[in-house]
């Protein structure tokens, strides 16, 4: 597999290219540009930084490739050929622009998740397909889990199970993606179309100077909740950057909180389905291995390697990079933006006996686990970004 490397456009070239002017670009428009991270084993990335400006843009058609409360959810197709999907709708070609431009926006400002890509994707010229792509939300005026649902349930999508995570305060919504024949060769964003996990904070349930903060800056933003896959492939908040106070209240109540009033509809994270690979790093334990070999650290919370009751759904991530990001009062600080997860599903019980390659995804465990998705939340924590490579 070959990885294009990701220039960022100067203004000149937008104008060339596209006829977007910088002054047409929205108030709260900020980018990021990346260092390009080695991947030789020789010269692992321990800590990546990425520096904000406002003079680069990430390429719009760049592409890597050409519940219940406290519930732990299993679930597996109707049928042997997942009778619960729901038809494509709309164009999806436009639909797979949208998630190369989230994809896009995503790797130029994680430069551990481009890298760990294309060093995957290596091994055995592998194609990489995506399990899921995770956003997070502000459950107040309109700005939580509906707001970038939309997108997806107008292209067929399917709402799923809730999950909640009261200490974190915190539910999610996962959906199911429409029944959509998948080119030959296809991977990635042109692969088989990733499932969609969006949480939210339970606003109400902070304190009132945290729910001041969120609400102040929902409001500042208008309509932006009706345009938030927008927001995503563009890599724009739909609201002013926050005070450097307004951050720092907020971490301290709630490293999501924080993380969400900094990066607002990023893409949070994508998913490698690894028994999808050919290679022997199909096994999430040799792939976690490779990884850390290879000088990338992964989140240590509850283990690296989070396993569900059932021992179906297995999986991993790394820790989230950093950026340094310039607050409306003229501060700068490193704040977390977005990392790279792995998860491998394994097959239910009642298709165990099929053989290896007869096996297709409604063979495997579906859905998602709590206990998992708690732990792995903690991938942009602090605790996890200063912690010490083992």
């Amino acid at each position: 597999m070959r990885l294009s490397r990701m220039y960022p456009l100067s203004s000149s070239a937008i104008n060339n290219g596209s006829h977007i002017s910088s002054s047409t670009l929205p108030p709260s428009f900020y980018s990021l540009t990346p260092r390009q991270p080695s991947i030789n084993p020789k010269n692992p990335i321990t800590r990546n930084f990425i520096s904000l400006n406002k003079s680069s843009f990430p390429p719009r058609k760049y592409s890597i490739f050409t519940n219940k409360q406290n519930m732990s959810t299993v679930c597996s197709s109707k049928s042997d050929k997942g009778s619960h999907d729901s038809p494509f709708q709309g164009g999806e070609s436009f639909f797979r622009e949208v998630l190369s431009s989230m994809e896009a926006v995503y790797l130029s400002r994680n430069p551990t998740a481009k890298a760990v890509l294309e060093l995957v994707g290596s091994v055995a010229d592998d194609q990489i397909c995506y399990d899921h792509f995770a956003f997070r939300t502000f459950g107040v005026n309109g700005y939580g889990i509906d707001s970038m649902a939309k997108f997806f349930l107008d292209f067929g999508y399917t709402p799923r199970e809730e999950l909640r995570f009261p200490a974190k305060k915190l539910k999610a919504l996962w959906f199911s993606p429409p029944s959509v024949p998948t080119p030959h060769g296809g991977s990635g964003v042109n692969g088989p179309l990733p499932r969609v996990f969006v949480s939210e904070l339970l606003v109400d349930q902070m304190s009132p100077q945290t729910q001041d903060i969120i609400r102040k800056y929902t409001g500042i933003s208008g309509s932006g909740n009706k345009h938030a896959a927008l927001a995503s492939a563009l890599g724009s908040l739909t609201w002013e950057k926050p005070l450097h106070s307004e951050f720092q209240q907020l971490a301290r109540e709630s490293e999501y909180a924080a993380w969400t009033l900094v990066n607002g509809y990023a893409l949070n994270h994508a998913t490698i389905s690894t028994h999808q690979l050919k290679s022997r790093l199909r096994d999430i334990k040799n792939l976690n291995q490779f990884i850390e070999k290879n000088g990338f650290k992964l989140n240590s919370e509850g283990g690296t390697l989070k396993v569900s009751p059932d021992g179906l759904l297995q999986q991993s991530s790394t820790v989230a990079d950093s950026i340094l990001f310039q607050f409306s009062d003229g501060l700068t600080e490193s704040v977390p933006c977005s990392y790279i997860e792995f998860a491998e599903r394994l097959v239910l019980p009642q298709y165990s006996n099929l053989p290896l390659e007869e096996v297709k995804e409604h063979h495997r465990r579906d859905g998602f686990e709590v206990g998992n998705a708690d732990k792995i939340f903690e991938s942009t924590s602090k605790e996890q970004l200063t912690r010490k490579a083992a």
